[in-house]
């Protein structure tokens, strides 16, 4: 699988949802925010916009935070295994759209096109 990030095996951690059900313009608008942080700032982040007490340009995607979220544990997860040290930990994220696909047919929603997003989140040790 190609990856959007190579970054050194042994030191990084990197886990990817594919195909996840939410909208690829706030994701990438996620991603950006998230990159370049450290990983308590990014949770805290996230369960900020989650919880909405803190947006992000006047919105507060907690349908994305949560996927998002639920990534970057994951990611946590395969860091503790790897036996990376947590307070050391970047994130870099990346979302891409998916493919989409129609919506079954039904007279009134029959040009509705399901949105499908590709999220990569890798924490690297720095």
């Amino acid at each position: 699988m190609d990856y959007s990030r190579k970054p050194n095996p042994k030191k990084s951690a990197i886990v990817y949802g594919r195909d996840l059900r939410v909208s690829p313009k706030s994701s990438v608008t996620l991603s950006r925010a998230l990159s370049g942080k450290s990983l308590d700032k990014g949770k805290k982040m996230l369960m900020g916009l989650i919880v909405q007490t803190r947006s992000l340009n006047g919105k507060y995607y907690t349908k994305t935070a949560g996927e998002m979220m639920r990534l970057l544990g994951s990611a946590e997860h395969n860091a503790e295994f790897k036996g990376l040290d947590p307070g050391r930990l970047m994130i870099f994220a990346s979302a891409h759209k998916g493919f989409g696909f129609w919506r079954p047919r039904n007279w009134k929603r029959r040009r509705e096109k399901r949105k499908m997003t590709n999220i990569q989140i890798v924490l690297e040790e720095r």
